[in-house]
């Protein structure tokens, strides 16, 4: 399929419109059916390498410390997400854990690892191997990501159980809280957009290597006209 860098087309209505020039954080929309064409991304790609950082930071401090202790008749147990996974695992819970591993440790790592490996690619103007198979993959992990119902249900055992005992949240339940948030702010980038990220690094180096290679032309002219 043929690209044509002026021209683009609605996914709605596949109405086609010319490419405009967007300003910072404008967004462009089709004139036939008001569906989103194209969004300046250079502010969000931009927040996009630090939130994701902060995400796997807080996703090993979720996953290391505990994520709430219960105290009842002087004895205190505390558990982790991962020591949460293998209790299900030892009472016969196979599927569940398997779908408490996959959905809430094993997708979310393989997002945020693919995300940042993508970034900085794109930062440094390399072209990764399997580029579009990694954005590909980053889109289609995402809706299978659902830390946020961990979350909730995390919370509701926390109120249920501290009318029979009490029940302290731990770090990682914080840290918990605060991925989810991360992930929310992450996960409102279009992978789609990884693309045009690319396009725009490597147009903005050619444009820089032709200004140096004008600026020093430009030198040489001087230099042989001041010397004849």
């Amino acid at each position: 399929m043929k690209r044509i860098p002026d021209l683009i087309a609605c996914e709605d209505c596949d109405a086609i419109h010319s490419r405009p020039a967007l300003a910072d954080d404008e967004v462009a929309l089709c004139t036939r059916c008001g569906a989103e064409l194209e969004r300046d991304i250079r502010a969000h790609g931009n927040r996009l390498l630090p939130l994701t950082i902060a995400s796997l930071i807080m996703y090993v401090v979720a996953n290391v410390f505990p994520i709430m202790e219960i105290e009842l008749h002087g004895l205190s147990s505390h558990t982790t997400l991962i020591g949460s996974v293998l209790a299900m695992n030892a009472k016969g819970m196979y599927v569940v854990a398997l779908l408490v591993v996959a959905t809430t440790i094993a997708f979310p790592l393989v997002q945020l690892l693919v995300l940042l490996h993508l970034i900085i690619c794109v930062r440094r103007q390399a072209n990764p191997l399997g580029f579009n198979f990694l954005v590909r993959m980053v889109q289609t992990l995402r809706p299978w990501i659902m830390l946020e119902i961990l979350l909730l249900g995390a919370i509701v055992s926390f109120v249920k159980l501290t009318s029979m005992a009490t029940v302290v949240p731990g770090v990682g339940l914080w840290a918990l809280g605060v991925l989810a948030l991360l992930l929310a702010s992450v996960f409102s980038f279009d992978p789609r957009y990884m693309w045009s990220m690319s396009f725009l690094h490597r147009k903005a180096s050619k444009a820089t290597s032709v200004n140096r290679t004008r600026t020093a032309t430009s030198i040489e002219k001087a230099a042989k006209a001041k010397g004849s």
